[in-house]
């Protein structure tokens, strides 16, 4: 399959550090990202203090920490990458969430990565999103914003795979 016709997801990307600072557990660069908005659904504004709080106004999920970014790249995703995300989500739900099963898991955690696939198509490659969160009667709302990819300057910052797939430029 060319590169123009896989899937798009988006990678955890850095400008600074202050993800470091700013959540308990931040995604490591170039790890795939989800909007993990799920983690929230049972929230309350009492939990809304801190580190937290900012995790929940404005944190992509990496699939590989669980930690979180406040920005993520749409990048195109290898088919056995996003059959291994599959697993790697559907396992944390056993961990995490209890789940009863891997099998049982499985569907939810297709399910979020197509959500994520469907909010990164259409966007150029290098676009940045950013999310944003609030409790609602309702639940929890997400609004999501893109950002143009400037080329120049996200050459230096955006992982895309193998060296080989890189841009080159003079």
């Amino acid at each position: 399959m060319s590169a123009e016709n896989r899937p798009l997801l988006a990678r955890a990307i850095h400008f600074d550090e202050s993800d470091m600072n700013i959540f308990h557990t931040p995604a490591r660069t170039g790890e795939w990202c989800i909007s993990g908005g799920f983690e929230f659904s049972d929230w309350s504004e009492g939990d809304l203090n801190g580190k937290a709080r900012q995790a929940f106004a404005n944190g992509w999920l990496g699939l590989e920490t669980f930690g979180r970014v406040t920005f993520v790249a749409v990048t195109r995703v290898e088919a056995s990458e996003t059959a291994e995300l599959v697993e790697m989500l559907a396992a944390h739900f056993v961990s995490h969430y209890g789940a009863p099963s891997l099998e049982a898991a499985r569907g939810v955690a297709e399910s979020e990565l197509a959500q994520m696939a469907e909010l990164c198509d259409g966007h150029d490659d290098n676009t940045l999103l950013t999310v944003s969160r609030e409790l609602t009667d309702a639940g929890v709302k997400e609004a999501y914003r893109n950002i143009a990819p400037q080329q120049a300057e996200l050459d230096q910052f955006a992982v895309h795979g193998s060296l080989d797939d890189a841009p080159h430029t003079h």
